[in-house]
């Protein structure tokens, strides 16, 4: 397929509009389809077709500023999709965007072969598609993380993010919930992790293993609590989870390398809350946000 026809797949699955004054997301689309009765632009809105800014909506009274962009998806066969641990956010013909919540395995293991993100999307497109439909994993988050995550509808589309992470991926960002006051407004933490199956080990020398690099600044403290949002330069198996240990400020909730008893949400205080890449086909910016969890702002609520 040449590349022109394989950008415009990407691109013409969409009717794209641009707001130009203030209103809700439902008066906006009346405006715009006026033939269309409030019943159906209430179906558009929970099937999940409707995108502003890239973003699935389905608020009907979603506020609508100047200069954003809604999109009505054309995939009629699109089927629903509702899952309690994952949520799609974008899709197109090329890549699928998910949130997914803690608790849940990206992919299975050796020795985790339980239900994951992978083979939740997988049976979703084989449902809309057809059989012989797949997703196809580029990166992965820990069970226990929460957050955004990307996967690719092809193998080509998979090869060219994997090859082309560094250049693709402009900005992955997460914030975590830090046992004590941390010292610094930010820093840079670099040491060499070494993965032995169950445990990564960090070194801060060249010990032979990976090296890794984390940007953090701390945004709040409070009642014994640091709210850091972290930026990564390297991607390690559970990178940010080591180096917050290893700046004496384990993450709330990890048993594995903090303090299991110091777990006042039941969860691991760690979500990937922004990520940013350039559409591995059209070579458009994406951006793709989400709000820290709620149960992370009620530990610096005040007492």
């Amino acid at each position: 397929m040449a590349r022109g026809k394989i950008v415009a797949r990407a691109r013409t699955q969409y009717t794209d509009y641009t707001v130009n004054e203030p209103m809700e997301l439902m008066e906006f689309l009346a405006a715009k389809m006026p033939d269309a009765s409030r019943t159906k632009l209430k179906s558009l809105l929970s099937k999940r077709v409707v995108f502003v800014d890239s973003v699935i909506t389905t608020q009907y009274n979603f506020p609508l500023k100047p200069g954003m962009k809604v999109q009505i998806s054309r995939d009629k066969g699109k089927k629903e999709f509702h899952n309690k641990l994952l949520k799609i956010v974008y899709e197109d013909a090329y890549i699928i965007v998910v949130e997914k919540m803690q608790g849940l395995l990206s992919v299975s293991s050796e020795r985790q072969k339980e239900r994951t993100a992978y083979h939740i999307l997988n049976e979703y497109v084989q449902r809309s598609n057809g059989r012989g439909s797949n997703v196809y994993i580029v990166h992965r988050l820990d069970r226990d993380t929460s957050g955004l995550m990307m996967f690719a509808k092809d193998e080509k589309t998979q090869r060219t993010l994997r090859d082309n992470w560094h250049e693709i991926v402009t900005d992955r960002r997460y914030v975590a919930v830090v046992a004590g006051e941390m010292e610094k407004n930010a820093g840079c933490i670099i040491s060499w992790l070494t993965d032995r199956t169950l445990y990564v080990y960090s070194s801060p020398t060249d010990d032979g293993g990976q090296k890794s690099i984390t940007h953090y600044r701390t945004i709040k403290r409070a009642n014994g609590y640091s709210l850091v949002e972290l930026n990564l330069e390297t991607g390690r198996k559970n990178q940010i989870r080591v180096h917050m240990q290893d700046l004496g400020h384990p993450i709330v909730g990890d048993g594995r390398y903090g303090l299991e008893e110091v777990n006042p949400i039941g969860r691991l205080a760690l979500h990937a809350f922004k990520l940013c890449f350039y559409h591995p086909v059209t070579g458009e910016l994406m951006q793709f946000e989400t709000p820290y969890p709620n149960d992370f702002k009620k530990l610096f609520l005040k007492k």
